[in-house]
């Protein structure tokens, strides 16, 4: 979809909010100039909806009194792609709405498709299972969702009550950079107002965010999801694992994704692995599957696990069965 396409069903939905809207209003909350605004309101005229122009002090656009849009009409294949987004969301996606949310959505279009179409599609509902199973993390609240999505747009500074990974509530002031979905979870990456490091904050983790004045640039080739992949895997926890491994950071990074570890060059034919973790007893089974030798640096603790990983393949490896 075009970015003229989806500011033209922008305002369409603004406008089926009723009342009349002023021109200043929806050019702001398009972010377009107000000469803009009547051309994607001479599009929705094009397109047979019926849209008055209410002159006057406090004049702007509204749809015409009684008018409703027709019913949703969708082909197979468009019906198919919304309830199967409906439900990978809701099983193993970066929710965005709670899962009670996402059930009465799909029950909605579910009954204003045809009978038959229906039938097929709940029988695939049905049948269908997905390697990854729903999350426990809470999705955002949908109203912090989309007024960070609008201040990231318009480049405006935001407050919000932010709650820390320990517990620790405090008022923040960001400039925020963009959105990221990854692994389940919402995330905004931003700086102070003043500048400075850029930081990320979970989604659910934000509540009354306010929008402010002002406007700030977005620094030059700034690449909000590699942000996030590198500020998770440098996140403190509460094991510091370092192992040296003979390989190239193009092998591993295949079998150690960036949320996982950090990789970098450690001398000819070695790589210095680091990884953050909570617990230690799932990085042995990693390890081996690299395939490749290595060195544990620290902690001692990880060697210990590596060895009766290494006794436990031992034993099953000569045992008769």
């Amino acid at each position: 979809m075009t970015t003229t396409t989806a500011r033209v069903l922008a305002l369409l939905e603004i406008l089926q909010g009723g009342g009349i809207r002023t021109v200043p209003e929806l050019a702001g909350r398009l972010g377009v100039d107000e000469r803009t605004v009547r051309r994607y309101v001479g599009h929705l005229l094009d397109l047979g909806i019926p849209v008055d122009a209410v002159r006057g002090r406090h004049g702007g656009y509204r749809l015409a009194p009684g008018y409703r849009m027709p019913p949703l009409m969708l082909t197979d294949e468009e019906a198919l792609a919304v309830l199967l987004g409906l439900l990978a969301g809701q099983r193993g996606g970066p929710g965005a709405a709670s899962p009670a949310a996402g059930e009465s959505a799909a029950a909605k279009v579910r009954r204003v498709l045809p009978a038959a179409l229906r039938r097929r599609l709940e029988a695939l509902l049905e049948t269908a299972d997905f390697t990854e199973r729903a999350r426990p993390a809470a999705p955002p609240e949908a109203a912090v969702l989309l007024e960070l999505a609008e201040a990231v747009r318009r480049q405006r500074p935001v407050a919000f009550a932010y709650t820390d990974r320990t517990g620790g509530d405090s008022d923040r002031t960001v400039l925020p950079y963009g959105l990221v979905a990854h692994s389940g979870r919402w995330y905004l990456t931003g700086a102070g107002q003043g500048g400075g490091e850029v930081r990320i904050f979970r989604l659910d983790r934000i509540t009354s965010v306010r929008a402010l004045s002002g406007s700030f640039d977005i620094p030059n080739g700034f690449d909000p999801a590699a942000t996030v992949l590198d500020r998770l895997a440098h996140t403190p926890w509460t094991h510091e694992v370092s192992v040296r491994v003979r390989s190239s950071v193009e092998h591993l990074r295949t079998r150690l994704p960036a949320g996982i570890a950090a990789l970098s060059d450690d001398g000819p034919a070695w790589v210095r692995v680091h990884i953050r973790a909570e617990r230690l007893d799932w990085i042995p089974p990693l390890l081996a599957a690299l395939d490749r030798p290595f060195v544990i640096e620290r902690p001692a603790e990880l060697r210990d696990l590596v060895r009766a990983l290494a006794r436990r393949l031992d034993a099953s490896a000569d045992a008769d069965g």
